[in-house]
């Protein structure tokens, strides 16, 4: 990537769903070599389903938590599950095995953003209870299938 690449990725960054042409004039390109660009950052992981995926960094503008919620009935909990698929900043929700029903990851513009989360899902009804861990840093943060560094032998 180049200083090219980290200026497409900001703007698109701040505005996702901004015109290859608009882009163009930020960066200073033709619209075309944007477009081939996007391609590219594409195909390389950069940018995957119009979400920017910078492998190392924090831009340090998103509050990262883990939700875990308890439901007062696993078998019947359908409601709560839809609730959170409505919630834009639920980025990650998984049914659990064990103590715990639900895990979501939120990925807010702010630790209020992310409390307003938390208190609308353990007002839902259907929420017996929830823990909430806030991300202090990323170690890693890979796809399936990629390959961490080679263990030192």
């Amino acid at each position: 990537m180049d200083t090219i690449d980290e200026k497409i990725i900001a703007e698109l960054t701040r505005n996702a769903r901004i015109p290859h042409s608009e882009l163009a004039g930020k960066v200073l390109l033709s619209r075309n070599a944007v477009r081939q660009r996007i391609e590219r950052l594409e195909r390389q992981g950069h940018i995957a389903g119009y979400t920017i995926v910078r492998a190392g960094g924090d831009t340090g503008d998103v509050v990262s938590a883990l939700v875990l919620v308890y439901r007062k009935d696993r078998m019947r909990g359908g409601d709560v599950l839809a609730a959170l698929k409505r919630i834009p900043e639920v980025v990650i929700c998984e049914i659990l095995s064990g103590d715990f029903d639900i895990m979501v990851r939120l990925e807010a513009a702010s630790l209020e953003r992310v409390r307003s989360i938390w208190e609308d899902i353990a007002k839902m009804p259907g929420v017996q209870d929830t823990v909430t861990a806030l991300t202090l840093s990323g170690v890693v943060n890979r796809r399936r299938g990629e390959q961490g560094p080679a263990a030192a032998g």
